[in-house]
């Protein structure tokens, strides 16, 4: 047997907790596919894997959700919870334990871990300045302030960025700021909040993420955080506020993204209870269980971080590794409402086979922390080609030389060994990519199998050979062979397509066992075939993307009674300028070399730019259309000579250009190849 094969190994798995505020989109089901691909690989290959999940289910967004609706929060996120739990299933999402952080075994997680955080010296308190709603009596964030914009004077703005021009500024800037929850006129007021004092864990951080446990880009961007040295983290939040409320802080509530990474333990505390499972096994500090959080890039911070050094304070164990993934575009542009791309789980289910997009996105995966792109077109080709026309193409017009003629039992020997053991052979390579994510190359090999049957089948001719008489085990032998080829293909397979396997499980009278040295079907009795996937037509697609305008139409008309609201935006045509006006401007190529988040802004990324042999530094609104990973490297243009702006997150020194009407659809500038950093536009 294969060292794989000769012990199981104890595998936990997580995938990132969706926020409990809304539906599932396709961009969620690339990391659920992803990690459930990965675990039933797991338990296929003889393992004891455990995937856990939850809705993460705290914070203001949620409380506010539930006023609207008319319901409590614990009503909101159980009726979201239900609905994500539906889209999984549809998705044919294994689940060992799907959960909510909204549970008594999280609640008693999170409090013990504040304890022993505050009992180790890692926890810190301080007064802070924040706009605070008079008539809903809480603090706003950024995303729920809004008023006119101090540069432009556009009105219905949010308190940290103007989508009209691009300019950046804090809350306290606004023109006649108001609640975006009510209305009213926020004042400034001071609280206690409590802080996550991370610089203390600064040497184990620096050795954790060096330590392999992560993808090298993650790591390398992880380092950028390290190397100026870790702020305070606010863990705290204030009433009102739906959570968890901090022990002896009385009206003082644990910020969701503390709890929302326990939710991981909470939920296999719950999965643990219920079969028998030693909770310790696997999360106390000296277990030799795996552990594997699969996520999206965008929160690593969070995951490679703030949790590591939880986990350290508090005495648990850490991950065995992080694997991140990047974003989904749909047909190589962000996904869009008004263009119906951004399709909801449900609005997919409602016209296609889930096993479908989890074939597609297998063969654009691979371990990298890459963006990957649905090609609506190239979707229904690939699915048509590769499993109706090749691969289900192999047992049905195989099957019937065996039905008819031989009442379904196959022959007692192989027509071409050489061709088994090719495919045999590849099995513990197929193995590997799997192990190591390599969805894309496991299938490439794959689908090199079913075109080598389908070569064999066709040279063979057995359509022909049936007709001579004296043929007959001839062409039971060809059908037989290729009846083989299709149950070792369907065997690396069964992690993508679960319903497929199980289908060709019943027609093949066997089951698809991955082991070491997987063998043929002599003299074995199948069933009649019979159809286990068909064909996508385009129209289902273009049926899905028109139900997805129509979604987005139903809130349109909400829109335009807000827009009828507000002040007359600017002409789109400024006036007319001389072209000294023009020459003040100085616009350069400048190379973006870092980009962040930052803490407190919903719209913000941080940018420092080169340009060549000085650097500046941008805050810019651009964080709905892009994520940092997505900006290093990358050149575009900026304004150099803009004057400095404070902002409660530091200095802006210039504006970076970009075009679009903003939100999702914002577009940065981009020189043609040639430009360098520091080079004047003229």
């Amino acid at each position: 047997m294969s060292e794989q094969n000769k012990t199981a190994r104890k595998i936990l798995v997580t995938s990132a907790l969706p926020y409990a505020n809304g539906s599932l989109h396709l961009g969620h089901l690339l990391e659920t596919i992803q990690t459930d691909i990965w675990v039933r690989f797991q338990k296929q290959r003889g393992h004891q894997c455990t995937y856990v999940c939850a809705d993460d289910a705290h914070g203001t967004a949620i409380m506010l959700t539930a006023e609207k609706n008319g319901l409590t929060p614990e009503q909101q996120i159980a009726n979201v919870k239900a609905e994500h739990e539906k889209d999984f299933d549809g998705f044919l999402i294994d689940f060992d334990n799907y959960h909510s952080t909204h549970s008594d075994e999280n609640k008693t997680l999170s409090e013990d871990f504040y304890k022993k955080l505050r009992a180790n010296g890692h926890i810190a308190s301080r007064e802070i300045t924040q706009l605070f709603d008079p008539e809903k009596e809480l603090f706003l964030a950024d995303r729920y302030i809004k008023g006119s914009c101090p540069k432009c004077k556009t009105d219905d703005q949010y308190g940290d960025n103007c989508e009209a021009c691009g300019a950046t500024y804090s809350p306290a800037d606004l023109i006649n700021p108001k609640s975006a929850i009510s209305g009213a006129t926020p004042v400034e007021k001071q609280s206690t909040h409590y802080f996550l004092t991370l610089a203390s864990f600064e040497d184990m951080l620096k050795e954790w993420t060096q330590s392999g446990r992560l993808q090298p880009q993650i790591a390398n961007k992880l380092n950028e955080w390290l190397e100026p040295g870790l702020q305070e983290w606010d863990i705290s939040r204030d009433a009102p506020y739906f959570g968890f409320e901090i022990p002896d802080a009385p009206g003082k509530y644990f910020y969701v993204w503390l709890d929302a990474p326990i939710g991981y333990m909470a939920s296999f505390q719950n999965y643990c209870q219920k079969a028998g499972i030693d909770f310790n096994d696997y999360w106390g500090a000296d277990s030799e269980a795996e552990l594997y959080h699969f996520i999206g890039k965008d929160i690593i911070n969070f995951h490679g971080l703030f949790w590591p050094a939880m986990l350290e304070s508090a005495g648990y164990r850490k991950p065995t590794a992080i694997f991140a993934h990047g974003f989904l575009t749909v047909n190589q542009q962000k996904m869009s409402k008004s263009r119906g791309t951004f399709i909801k789980a449900q609005t997919y289910l409602e016209h296609l086979d889930a096993e479908y997009l989890r074939y597609y996105y297998a063969a654009k995966l691979s371990a990298a922390v890459d963006d990957i792109d649905l090609n609506l077109t190239d979707f229904v080709q690939r699915v048509n080609s590769d499993l109706v026309g090749k691969v289900i193409n192999i047992a049905s017009r195989s099957a019937k030389f065996i039905t008819k003629k031989h009442d379904g039992i196959m022959a007692d020997q192989l027509d071409n060994p050489e061709l088994w053991q090719q495919g045999v052979s590849k099995g513990e390579e197929i193995a590997n990519y799997f192990e190591q994510r390599e969805y894309s190359k496991a299938l490439r090999e794959i689908m090199a199998l079913a075109d080598a049957t389908n070569e064999y089948f066709d040279s063979q001719e057995p359509w022909a050979l049936a007709k001579q008489a004296g043929q007959e085990q001839k062409v039971l032998a060809i059908s037989s062979q290729c009846i083989n080829m299709f149950r070792l293909i369907m065997t690396y397979l069964k992690p993508i397509l679960p319903v497929t396997a199980a289908k060709a499980e019943a027609f093949l009278n066997s089951d698809l066992l991955w082991v070491d040295e997987i063998q043929p079907l002599l003299g074995h009795h199948i069933n009649k075939f019979k159809p286990m996937m068909s064909r996508i037509e385009m129209d289902k697609v273009d049926a899905i993307v028109e139900a997805s305008k129509e979604e987005q139409a139903v809130a349109a008309p909400k829109a335009e009674k807000k827009a009828k609201k507000q002040k007359p935006a600017e002409p789109a045509t400024p006036s007319e300028i001389e072209f000294e006006d023009f020459a003040k401007v100085d616009l350069r190529i400048a190379e973006i070399v870092n980009a962040e988040h930052v803490e407190g802004a919903d719209k913000l990324l941080k940018l420092t730019l080169s340009l060549g042999e000085e650097q500046k530094q941008v805050f810019a609104g651009i964080k709905s259309a892009y994520g940092p990973e997505d900006l290093i490297g990358k050149l575009t243009v900026m304004v150099a000579n803009l004057k400095p702006r404070k902002m409660r997150f530091g200095m802006s020194e210039g504006m970076v250009l970009a075009a679009g009407p903003g939100g999702e659809d914002i577009w940065l500038l981009e020189p043609h190849k040639g430009a360098q950093a520091g080079m004047r536009v003229k």
